[in-house]
């Protein structure tokens, strides 16, 4: 582990499973945490066992769940229950992607393990917080968008409200503030010595996605429909068009500046002053459509290339991979034959570059209890006490 890295020397037990937790003691073991996957026996995180299989565990698995150490306990044994108890006394964040009450039933909950460590970090991620009346219901991503009023802004004017092509909910409503509320108590800590419980909810992230949304619903005075807004595709100058070969291109330009090259550059120039005139947008769109069916998406591509007018493709996820951005800035990773499986492995980057510190990728995927031995050792248990966990199917 190097030891410059800004997280170097925090352990953190991580009990989550699939994707929000993981993901987020992943971007803190990338940054130099010592993460320890509390794993049940035999079965594992759950996520392991997801199509697509490469090597004989999920893909996606892989994704989230570098540079890890793993453990394996059954939580309902006392003597596991011990064990999870000693390595608390000794770590810095515990990681809960239960339901609420779940680790309280268990006699693990942040107010028994804060008694062992008064300077623990308990973050919980869950789907609508610890308390209100939906705190025990069960939910997934699209629940959670549901319920915050984005799946309903998601889509054309004519379709219906449509799914989000990533798991917005889970990674920016619980990964990435599971991450900042972390690092927030781990500042406060610092300062005062004390832990605390962090309570992620997942709903909260994605109501507070809606930022500008609300400040659209405020100006306007009405509620926001799907497909109508500057931002949603209600506007010309902000859209998705279809281009000769099936393919698409977008333009971003809502700064006036960039909509009048636009214009001018396709031989509208009559649409410069019509940018902001709800009336017009309807027959431009439908004019803007029609031009840019006349030409390939490269086509389009090759047209602007010089231009600086906000002006993308809409890339597939092979594009992406080679685009030479992306490529500079290693966002993303590629394990040709990953264990001999005749596979790639893909792996997502880091996305924050810190100058002096910079993360680490350590394309190492924890097997199953791999680590036993190791983290049980380090809290005192002997190599008989350690066999005897495994006869009685403790770890």
């Amino acid at each position: 582990m190097n030891k410059n890295l800004p997280l170097a020397g925090i352990r953190v037990l991580d009990l989550s499973r699939y994707l929000p937790g993981p993901f987020c003691t992943q971007i803190l073991a990338d940054f130099g945490a010592e993460v320890i996957k509390v794993e049940d026996p035999g079965t594992g995180d759950l996520g392991r066992h997801l199509p697509p299989l490469i090597a004989g565990e999920s893909a996606r698995f892989y994704t989230v769940n570098r540079n890890k150490k793993s453990i394996t306990l059954d939580l309902r044994k006392e003597e596991a229950k011990e064990i999870f108890k000693k390595l608390t006394a000794v770590s810095d964040v515990v990681v809960d992607q239960f339901r609420p009450g779940v680790m309280d039933r268990l006699g693990l909950g942040y107010e028994e393990l804060k008694k062992i460590n008064p300077k623990l970090i308990y973050c919980a991620i869950t789907g609508y917080g610890l308390s209100g009346p939906w705190r025990d219901m069960a939910g997934h991503d699209l629940n959670y968008l549901n319920l915050a009023g984005v799946t309903l802004l998601n889509g054309t004017k004519d379709s219906l409200p449509a799914l989000c092509g990533v798991q917005i909910a889970d990674i920016a409503g619980g990964t990435l503030y599971a991450v900042i509320g972390i690092l927030m108590a781990l500042i406060h800590r610092q300062k005062t010595g004390e832990g605390q419980l962090c309570d992620i909810a997942m709903l909260d992230g994605s109501v507070s996605l809606l930022a500008y949304t609300f400040g659209e619903w405020a100006g306007e005075g009405e509620v926001p429909r799907r497909g109508d807004g500057l931002l949603t595709g209600g506007y010309a100058c902000y859209n998705v068009y279809e281009t000769k070969d099936g393919q698409y291109v977008s333009v971003g330009a809502i700064e006036e500046k960039f909509w009048a090259q636009f214009c001018q550059k396709v031989g509208r120039p009559q649409y410069i002053e019509q940018q902001y005139r709800p009336e017009m947008q309807s027959e431009m769109i439908a004019d803007l459509r029609n031009i840019m069916r006349t030409k390939t998406k490269q086509e389009w591509v090759d047209f602007f290339a010089e231009d600086d007018i906000c002006f993308t493709p809409v890339l597939n996820l092979e594009e992406v991979s080679e685009h030479p951005q992306v490529k500079a800035r290693e966002m993303i990773i590629k394990l040709a034959n990953f264990k001999e499986s005749g596979k790639d492995v893909i792996l997502p980057g880091i996305p924050i570059k810190l100058s002096t510190t910079p993360g680490e990728v350590k394309p190492s995927f924890p097997a199953l209890g791999e680590h036993n031995d190791e983290v049980l050792s380090s809290v005192g248990y002997s190599r008989e006490q350690i066999r005897k966990f495994r006869e009685d199917k403790v770890v």
